[in-house]
């Protein structure tokens, strides 16, 4: 099977937007590749977070990709600084990467207003196209947001190798058909869990849940015959949770004119409750089994630190340094 590496940040409670845009995805795709699905906690080093809550907020990521399906037996599922040649061949690509392609990175510009323009996040794509280098990526699952960082990934690879010989493997985007789920309170806006009304966490309790769907915004203009962005949203969520059966039972009632908002959302309260319940139970048990985790890590770190051992002693002695 073809290799596919990709990671997810430690930064704060996941919702079901980022269920429904990546980690289903995730779990699905385990068993069509070699999957490498890391932690990516150094990532969020350039916004200076507590160094007990990144130590939490890890551990908890890991037990609640365990909880959504992602199947340590079937991946490989390691925690990013375990495996110091991330950062060791990061400094290395940094000299076959131009100032010029890091300052032209959305990322860098969006992000540099909100945390200042340090040298961590100008070389944050560096470090992501390491990740994937660093495993033979042969496979990169992207949304359109982050094809640019996949191409950086794939220039500093050609790069390196008009230099030093073969060494890196250019990975290949795989663009998913994940959903973009928006706020529930604005459907304009990408949803998040800092803004009250806008998500449904992952570990939201029910009160929470039948209270965020009910309030969420369906028709902005009763009178267009175009599906509004709220409606669409709700629409996107139920496909995600519901049955197919239900999804078209209720797509047919919306496009006869005979669709009653309330019932959707009823119908959404109750599948998304559904989904959560065991997950939700699945999730404490984990962290109440705190060896449970580490062994899960141990594990990860074990299968993946002698792959990216062994690739950066090829580049080491590709660059001529003394082995």
């Amino acid at each position: 099977m073809k290799r596919l590496v990709s990671g997810i940040q430690p930064s704060g409670t996941l919702h079901i937007g980022n269920y429904l845009g990546a980690i289903k995805q995730w779990v699905e795709l385990q068993n069509d590749y070699d999957c490498y699905y890391f932690i990516a906690d150094e990532h969020v080093i350039d916004t200076k977070p507590r160094p007990v809550d990144l130590r939490e907020r890890t551990l908890e990521t890991v037990a609640m990709l365990v909880a959504l399906g992602v199947d340590p037996k079937n991946c490989v599922l390691f925690v990013q600084s375990q495996i110091p040649e991330h950062g060791e061949l990061a400094w290395l690509l940094l000299s076959f990467t131009t100032l010029g392609q890091l300052t032209r990175m959305t990322q860098f510009k969006e992000k540099s207003d909100r945390h200042g323009q340090s040298v961590g996040l100008l070389g944050y794509p560096v470090l992501m196209a390491t990740d994937i280098l660093l495993y033979d990526a042969e496979i990169v699952p992207v949304g359109e947001d982050q094809v640019q960082h996949l191409e950086l990934a794939r220039e500093i690879a050609r790069s390196f190798n008009a230099h030093a010989g073969q060494t890196f493997t250019e990975p290949k985007p795989l663009l998913t058909k994940a959903a973009r789920i928006m706020a529930l309170n604005d459907p304009k806006r990408k949803m998040s869990k800092s803004v009250p009304g806008s998500a449904i966490g992952l570990l939201d309790d029910e009160a929470t849940v039948t209270a965020t769907i009910r309030k969420a915004v369906t028709d902005s203009d009763p009178n267009s015959n175009k599906m509004s962005p709220g409606v669409e949203n709700l629409f996107t969520i139920l496909e995600g949770f519901s049955t197919p059966e239900t999804a078209t039972q209720f797509g047919d009632k919306y496009k006869d004119g005979q669709l009653k908002y309330s019932e959707l959302k009823e119908q959404l309260i109750e599948d998304i409750l559904a989904f959560l319940g065991p997950v939700q139970k699945t999730y404490k048990s984990l962290l109440a089994r705190p060896d449970q985790l580490e062994r899960i890590i141990k594990e990860g770190t074990a299968k993946a630190r002698p792959i990216a051992s062994a690739k950066l002693a090829i580049v080491k002695k590709n660059l001529g340094l003394l082995s």
